[in-house]
Order: C-alpha cells, then sequence, then structure tokens
C-alpha cells in the first residue's frame, strides 16, 4: 500500500535527512584530501613575495609549451590584503599596465635564494605577465649517433639565465 498524506511527507523528509546526512559524510571526505595537499599560503603586510610569470603561448621548447619553464619575478613587498585570497604589490615603473592585485596562487615567498628568479627590470613583460624567452649564446655542439641517423644538438644559453643552466636543444628547434 502506498503511503498517503502525512505518511508521504514523513517519508519524503526522511530521505531528504538521509541524502544531506551522505552529501555531509561525501564533503567531508573530500576536504580531508584536500587539506592534506593544502600549503599555507597567508603573507603579511611588508613581506617580500615572488610573483609567477610563464613564457608566451604558442612559444615551444623542448617541445612542450612552457611545461619546464616556470619562472619568478621579484621580490615585490606586500602592500596590503585585499581579501582572504588577494594581496597588493609593489609593482616597479615598468610594470604599472599590470594590475597590482593577484591571487596567493600567483605568489610564493620569498627566502632569499636568487637561483630560480629573473631580473625583472630587464625583462619585457605583457600585461598577462608572458615573456619570451630568447637565445643569446650557443655555447657547444653535439651529435648523437643512431642506428639510421644522426641528431644535431646545440648547448644553449638563454637571456635572463646564467650560463650553468643552459640547456641543450635539437638544432632543427633553434
Amino acid at each position: 500500500m502506498k503511503p498517503l498524506g502525512v505518511d508521504l511527507v514523513k517519508d519524503a523528509h526522511r530521505k531528504v535527512r538521509n541524502i544531506q546526512a551522505k552529501l555531509l559524510a561525501a564533503q567531508s571526505r573530500q576536504k580531508k584530501h584536500a587539506d592534506h595537499k593544502l600549503r599555507d599560503m597567508a603573507f603579511q603586510t611588508g613581506e617580500n613575495v615572488l610573483l609567477k610569470v610563464s613564457p608566451m603561448k604558442g612559444v615551444m621548447r623542448f617541445g612542450k609549451k612552457g611545461k619546464l619553464s616556470p619562472r619568478y619575478i621579484g621580490p615585490f613587498e606586500i602592500l596590503d590584503c585585499v581579501g582572504p585570497v588577494a594581496y597588493r604589490l609593489s609593482l616597479p615603473p615598468n610594470l604599472l599596465g599590470v594590475h597590482p592585485v593577484f591571487h596567493v596562487s600567483m605568489l610564493k615567498r620569498y627566502h632569499g635564494d636568487g637561483d630560480y628568479i629573473l631580473k625583472w627590470d630587464s625583462m619585457v613583460l605583457d600585461n598577462d605577465l608572458q615573456y619570451e624567452e630568447e637565445p643569446i649564446a650557443i655555447l657547444d655542439r653535439d651529435v648523437r649517433k643512431l642506428r639510421t641517423k644522426e641528431i644535431k644538438s646545440v648547448k644553449v644559453q638563454w637571456k635572463h639565465r646564467p650560463v650553468e643552466k643552459a640547456t641543450w636543444e635539437t638544432e632543427k628547434d633553434m
């Protein structure tokens, strides 16, 4: 026999509460896994941070677009916190076209190690914080011989990188 009237409403409320309990349990599990990978992204006013920039779209290096080219410029001082996940930075005059408020995912704490930092004053950045990598010198040449063909490679020094960070590229890509 089908429930009618009050019984139908009680049955519907019971099903809704059951579904809500299962949703809360699923949210709790997902939050636990998401929080496990979460890193602390809170900064203080006056603290120095690095700003993430990326190579221009369509520029190929190593046969992959931008995959091996993450870069940070800076350091820049945090002027104030604009929201729970946004900060206003003190940008130099050559970056006045860029909006000074950034999400925390674009920032990285500055620790004073300069190996991975680019000098922003010598770079040309567009409004999307992208730059074009340019080779400035070929330091060495090499020919790798396979069974049926030879692959010519050149060791390239890139602009905005020290000589120690030169990379091997195929000659046809250059």
